[in-house]
């Protein structure tokens, strides 16, 4: 089968289409043919080895693993002795590690059965955005109805699930996004839109029960501005923070200013559920949340596809078919 690897952490241009083994399921995998996949972040940081505290886990000096790839949704070819959740024919979606190919092994409590009627194009976008913006919003925000909701980063992968989610929970939502991303942004609920080229709102004098940041693009104190007396923070991306103790220190000041003050500030990274995978599922099912697909790119050009999620102007997701 083709699979995309890369042997060694650098660019783009390391990335490649290799053909290699199919993978058999162990007892308790599932099998799946890829239909579909989608790019996130995680898979350029994965690529680059940076911040340089993820290779502790995936390998110092060149990646353990040399395959990319997360969110997949595709169809059952084999399961397991011991699944029991799944069988053969079953459409899913999910995560699987090594995504970026024609097949993939998954657990079973990282995938949901694809709604009828929601492509595998869709259900490959919703895995790791849309876990980040429900989690962030629902279980580390406490969103509530009448809840002013602010989402830095609207027009991204995880903010265009979370300007949706948002308001299936009742909140009046402000979207924050660049100059040409105004529309799609109100075209999927959005109430209000800031254009962050022409104003800060951090500086507006509006005050939100609820900021999901996906870009880190401002300081706390910024933030702390934008907040109410009792407002809440959720930190879901974050900016040039350096590749050695950036991302330590960043995490140590949201703690501090969190605990000496009125306003709850936290760093989130999403767990994969296949309860939370089911509920995503029934709000595409349901028309409230649709995916918003920037591009789609065969699995040999895997390498573009990549490079345009790290220019960082994507307007939603970017799959990869296959």
């Amino acid at each position: 089968m083709k699979a995309v690897s890369y042997r060694s952490y650098g660019s783009p241009e390391d990335v490649e289409v290799l053909e290699v083994d199919q993978p058999a399921p162990g007892d308790d995998d599932v099998l799946i043919r890829v239909h579909a996949a989608s790019v996130n972040p995680y898979d350029w940081h994965m690529m680059r080895g940076e911040p340089y505290l993820v290779r502790l886990q995936a390998g110092l000096r060149r990646p353990k693993l040399t395959t990319l790839g997360a969110d997949v949704a595709g169809r059952v070819e084999a399961v397991g002795s011991n699944v029991t959740e799944f069988q053969a024919g079953d459409e899913v979606f999910g995560q699987g590690r090594g995504s970026f190919a024609e097949y993939v092994t998954a657990s079973p409590r990282a995938l949901a059965l694809k709604p009828p009627g929601v492509t595998f194009e869709q259900a490959a976008a919703v895995p790791i955005a849309g876990l980040t913006a429900l989690q962030g919003l629902r279980d580390k925000g406490r969103i509530a109805p009448g809840h002013r909701v602010l989402i830095n980063g609207a027009s991204g992968g995880v903010g265009t699930f979370a300007v949706q989610i948002a308001k299936t929970y009742g909140a009046e939502v402000t979207g924050v996004c660049s100059t040409r991303n105004l529309d799609l942004v109100l075209s999927i609920g959005a109430d209000h839109v800031v254009d962050y080229t022409t104003d800060d709102f951090t500086e507006s004098g509006e005050q939100y029960d609820l900021i999901l940041d996906a870009v880190g693009n401002r300081s706390l104190s910024a933030y702390r501005r934008a907040m109410t007396p009792k407002g809440v923070l959720v930190v879901a991306g974050a900016h040039e923070m350096g590749n050695w103790v950036g991302p330590l220190v960043h995490l140590a000041k949201v703690a501090l200013r969190s605990a000496f003050s009125s306003h709850k500030m936290v760093v989130m990274l999403a767990s994969t559920k296949a309860s939370d995978l089911a509920v995503l599922g029934e709000l595409l099912a349901s028309g409230k949340v649709t995916p918003v697909i920037d591009r789609t790119y065969p699995l040999a050009e895997t390498a573009d596809a990549i490079r345009h999620v790290e220019e960082g102007h994507a307007r939603g997701k970017v799959i990869i078919v296959s």
